[in-house]
């Protein structure tokens, strides 16, 4: 399965993947057979890769994606012509001969994950298990211009595929998140928060020539809930696991979040959502890099620069109850390297807020956790910008 997408595209989601309809979405009259039959060899490929090494029967696969089996059958002998899929041995059947089990080929096809920070530039080559199969950090100056910006991910791409086996052999393109606000549909940055200039620069468009690569560019708080809700599936898989909505909160260089509404990542009707650190919460209060006084962001930085990460969170924390009283969310993840760095007073004081929240109003507690993946949420959630979308996840 190669892409077809024309750089700065986006890659395709697979063979015979296009726009496609969500989970439960019927063909009407006239519908799109290539289409739904993409769709569903997403869904497959889903499940292979939820189910591990240990593999999941056809059987299992048309019970769980309501296909029939000669359509299950199908698609894993396409999958599997396409090297995607392999057989995982046999399952004892309690009638009949035993039962053969596919899995997931993680090393058939891979992705570049890119986490352009204000100050640092981190890479990452992931399988499509989202396996991390190398990773490079380097100092990024954000504000240093577009040209040098560009040629500094270009120069860190070629020295993470030099370090790894296969070049680019297998290679999907590559996800970029960001700081935003950005416009995650045409590939274009906005007025990033203390980079003015910026606004309108082209930047999918430019690193895809650059790299010659389909290319997906995104909010990094947006790539990191994303990446998050892939493991949440996994988890979902394995086990009982909340499903649901859920609020990412980074503070880093900047604060912002990403916003999972309904399983899905939500970015608004222009891909403006997740300005969180730009709610004012303190009028005439101090300047923001936006332009604007009293936003939640400069008072958190402020307190973090002053060493207080106890103040930080309460403001962290009075930032989320907002969120969860306007979305009803049922749960809160920290990230970030401000919050990893001392993550337990950040998940106290922005427990106790919550909590004490929810009390005044009479409502339910929501949980508050920092995200287990340590500083490599976003760029290897960014990876997941390209992989998502051949399970059917996004």
């Amino acid at each position: 399965m190669s892409s077809t997408a024309r750089p700065g595209t986006g890659p395709g989601p697979g063979p015979g993947l296009g726009a496609q309809p969500g989970p439960g979405v019927q063909p009407g009259p006239g519908a799109n057979l290539a289409v739904l039959r993409g769709h569903n060899a997403a869904l497959v490929l889903g499940l292979l890769r939820d189910a591990g090494e240990g593999g999941i029967s056809r059987l299992e696969l048309a019970a769980q994606t309501g296909l029939t089996p000669q359509a299950v059958s199908k698609i894993t002998a396409r999958l599997r012509a396409d090297g995607l899929a392999a057989e995982a041995g046999h399952r004892a059947s309690t009638g009949g001969k035993p039962r053969t089990v596919l899995r997931l080929v993680p090393g058939a096809r891979r992705a570049i994950g890119l986490h352009l920070d204000r100050d640092e530039l981190t890479a990452v080559l992931v399988d499509l298990a989202g396996t991390p199969l190398g990773r490079r950090t380097v100092p990024f100056d954000f504000g240093a211009g577009a040209e040098e910006a560009v040629a500094v991910v270009g120069g860190e791409v070629e020295a993470l595929l030099a370090g790894a086996d296969g070049g680019r052999t297998g290679l999907l393109g590559a996800g970029v998140a960001a700081p935003g606000p950005l416009d995650h549909g045409s590939g274009v940055l906005r007025r990033v928060t203390g980079f003015p200039r910026w606004d309108g620069f082209p930047l999918r468009d430019a690193l895809a020539e650059r790299l010659g690569l389909p290319v997906v560019l995104d909010k990094d708080t947006n790539a990191a809930a994303l990446g998050l809700t892939v493991g949440r599936a996994r988890q979902r898989a394995a086990g009982p696991f909340p499903a649901g909505s859920f609020a990412y909160l980074h503070l880093g260089t900047g604060l912002g979040a990403g916003l999972v509404l309904g399983g899905a990542v939500h970015r608004g009707a222009r891909t403006g959502a997740g300005e969180f650190g730009h709610q004012v919460i303190q009028l005439d209060g101090p300047p923001c890099g936006c332009g604007d006084r009293g936003c939640l962001e400069a008072l958190c930085l402020a307190a973090v620069a002053d060493g207080d990460p106890a103040r930080a969170a309460r403001l962290l924390g009075v930032g989320a109850a907002n969120l969860v009283r306007l979305l009803d969310i049922d749960r809160v993840l920290l990230g970030g390297r401000v919050v990893l760095a001392a993550p337990e007073p950040y998940a106290r004081g922005v427990a106790e807020t919550l909590a004490a929240d929810a009390a005044r109003a009479g409502g339910r507690t929501v949980p508050v956790d920092v995200v287990g993946r340590g500083g490599h949420a976003v760029v290897e959630g960014a990876a997941q910008l390209v992989l998502a979308p051949l399970f059917a996840v996004g």
